[in-house]
């Protein structure tokens, strides 16, 4: 931009009331003597947030101005222009409409670019006014070596000449052998979109990759901490195929989009082997995919790396290690009940226990323990499985949920035989499990002497290590604190300081890395058993534990608060009655 105009903005910014006639003039002069723009000078002294000076020489200019912070660009939009002039350029396309390509400039009037950018995209360009670090920030975040940049090229590939076949007009030979089909879909870029795809959620530690259509687009979410995080737009003409190309990995049906299915398959990568469970579901713009990613190597984390400490370890630990009854591990779905009874098993077995387990699915295979998976089309479900089980000598029984009466009362009748069973209930907390186990119609007198301990659990995300930072938190967050904590509340000297995660690089700007969890236990003492045979609410039965000395959950994560492992808005997010 020539230095006349850059003077122009300067008394421009005065006019508006951004910058003294001290201030003007000491820009003018410095710039006068360096050489420097008067915008650099400005922004280096701090007179002008950067964002004011964007939307100022906009205005100024007559260009419309936009910040991208929080959007999200459509893969095929990026791949309009190379990484490497986007960079070079401080640009980045944003939108296309028609023939039309937005791309957001920090010199929009450079005719030299704009012709360059038109010849290298093959559209017309209209520019937008921005802020250098708001572009930098969208190009390191949106041309994402290990996804969009590699997704933006396999979908250049189905540009023009080659475009990607949709599912339903691949024409495969009647008959044709199912590795056929797999061919005529790998010939095609998506096989490197869904590989992508995967590498990514691999590498991001996602749990869950959504590949949802829309009226106009595909977008692609990947569940990371438990929250979903929408990283990719698709162009819609790509759906069907690649969906056709997930179905036919895991085994299932690519011409029939009528009801759901599942499948499952493996995938390797970044040194990780995956074990993938698939769903599919029909909606109004198509199919939607859902893919779990499920480790089979790592090792099984430890009850103290899960969050477990103090009173409530102890008397879990205590609980596990004795020879028969009934433990409980309760929470919604999502709250890492499994993970907690895999811990469990690992620590109590041995060559001179026999463990089986009865799971819908295996999410972890472990050494030593005879693990099955339910298949209620063959006949095989919670109930017929633990029947089965009492005939194969076992010390310790794993049902990966008591869902129905029957379930209930095998349970019950293995741990009166001298077994030890776990199992997990879907309630909202430690004590509304022996309610519930009331309402499926099991005896009082039989919960009270079997179920010796319930575990309520949730799972909150720790604050990023490479971003955090401490606050002192408003008064009312204080009391807040002090309430719910109780005597449990021992403040260090000094006031009370608070950890929140700016948000970085490291944890993709969300602030968070990595989950743990809050948890409570109850250890099912005589009072409590009494309470449950004369059928006491839930609340009753929580006031008594409490009493005896339960730590709750809300207190528990309090405490991971407090020592600046999470926030009080994660544990309120997931525990807050």
């Amino acid at each position: 931009m020539a230095k006349q105009q850059a003077k122009g903005i300067a008394e421009f910014l005065f006019d508006k009331g951004l910058l003294t006639p001290d201030q003007l003039s000491m820009v003018k002069l410095e710039s006068s003597n360096t050489g420097k723009p008067v915008e650099r000078v400005i922004l280096e002294h701090n007179m002008v947030d950067e964002m004011a000076v964007g939307q100022a020489r906009a205005e100024f200019l007559g260009l419309p101005f936009i910040s991208l912070e929080g959007q999200t660009i459509p893969a095929d939009v990026l791949s309009t222009i190379p990484e490497q002039v986007a960079r070079r350029y401080t640009l980045i396309p944003f939108e296309r409409k028609g023939e039309i390509l937005s791309v957001v400039m920090i010199d929009p009037l450079d005719q030299q670019v704009l012709e360059f950018i038109e010849q290298k995209s093959g559209v017309k360009v209209k520019p937008y006014v921005g802020v250098a670090s708001d572009i930098i920030k969208a190009i390191n975040e949106q041309y994402s070596a290990s996804l969009s940049g590699e997704v933006t090229a396999a979908l250049k590939e189905t540009g023009g000449t080659t475009p990607i076949p949709e599912a339903g007009k691949i024409v495969v030979p009647e008959g044709a052998a199912p590795e056929l089909k797999g061919e005529v879909i790998r010939e095609a870029p998506v096989s490197k979109i869904v590989a992508q795809l995967l590498e990514y959620g691999i590498k991001a530690q996602a749990s869950d990759i959504h590949i949802e259509p829309l009226e106009e687009k595909t977008r692609v979410r990947f569940r990371l901490d438990g929250i979903l995080h929408e990283k990719l737009i698709l162009p819609k003409k790509v759906h069907d195929a690649v969906t056709s190309r997930v179905k036919i990995l895991s085994g299932m049906k690519i011409d029939e989009k009528r009801i759901p299915q599942d499948g499952r398959f493996d995938f390797s990568a970044a040194g990780q082997q995956i074990d993938l469970r698939v769903s599919s579901l029909p909606t109004v713009h198509g199919e939607k995919i859902v893919m779990r990613l499920l480790k089979k190597s790592g090792g099984v984390p430890t009850l103290p790396d899960l969050g477990l400490r103090g009173t409530a370890l102890k008397n879990l630990e205590t609980q596990i290690l004795r020879p028969h009854g009934i433990i409980l591990i309760t929470g919604p779905t999502g709250s890492g009940k499994t993970t907690t009874l895999y811990s469990i098993l690992s620590k109590i077995n041995s060559v001179r226990v026999n463990i089986i387990t009865l799971e819908d699915p295996v999410e972890y295979q472990i050494a030593g323990v005879n693990q099955v998976q339910v298949n209620p089309g063959a006949g095989l479900t919670f109930a017929s499985g633990m029947r089965s089980f009492l005939r194969q000598d076992p010390n310790i029984i794993m049902v990966g949920e008591i869902r129905d009466k029957e379930t209930a009362e095998l349970g019950i009748q293995a741990a009166l035989t001298g077994h030890l069973v776990f199992s997990t209930l879907h309630t909202n907390n430690a004590a509304g499990a022996l309610p519930r186990l009331l309402d499926m119609e099991a005896e009082p007198y039989l919960i009270a002497s079997t179920v010796t301990c319930v575990v309520g659990q949730r799972v909150v995300r720790r604050i990023c290590n490479a971003c955090r930072e401490s606050f002192v938190p408003l008064p009312p967050v204080v009391e807040d604190i002090k309430k719910v904590l109780g005597k449990l509340y021992n403040p260090k000297t000094g006031e009370l300081k608070l950890w929140k995660g700016k948000g970085c690089k490291d944890c993709t700007n969300t602030g968070y890395q990595g989950r743990i969890g809050i948890f409570e236990v109850l250890p099912v003492s005589e009072k409590i058993g009494r309470l449950v045979l004369e059928r006491e609410a839930t609340s009753q039965l929580e006031q008594i534990a409490v009493g005896e000395g339960m730590v709750t959950m809300k207190q528990d994560g309090y405490q991971k608060v407090i020592e600046g492992i999470s926030t009080i808005e994660e544990v309120l997010r997931v525990a807050q009655d």
